[in-house]
């Protein structure tokens, strides 16, 4: 059964109010879990798992699907940086570099798909 959508009404937001900063955990699930679905929508796919723990994860990027074990392609960090990702206020090269976002397979690279727009 697939996950009911985040409304942009209700993640526009909340995702505002968590990137601006002292958000509850509430409302920063919310708008981490709203900006990765705007992530799937941008470049739907299989080939890229984005994990934000606790809050979420989605599988992106067109290309080879996996469907057993953990995927070859994995990109995962905290919620602040990845609100700070896909708000333009970290670059991927800045995140990767700094060792707060973790990728690991060929294909995994968020680099032309954030920021996002909410």
């Amino acid at each position: 059964m697939a996950r009911a959508k985040i409304p942009d009404e209700v993640g526009g937001p909340a995702t505002r109010a968590a990137v601006a900063g002292g958000a509850d955990r509430e409302t920063t699930a919310t708008a981490v879990r709203y900006l990765l679905q705007l992530l799937a929508e941008r470049a739907p796919g299989n080939t890229v798992e984005v994990r934000v723990p606790p809050f979420g994860a989605v599988q992106c990027i067109p290309g080879p699907r996996h469907t057993r074990g953990t995927p070859p392609n994995v990109i995962e960090t905290d919620a602040a940086t990845w609100l700070s990702l896909a708000s333009g206020g970290t670059t991927w090269e800045e995140g990767v570099a700094s060792g707060r976002i973790h990728a690991s397979g060929q294909r995994a690279s968020l680099e032309g798909l954030v920021p996002l727009r909410y």
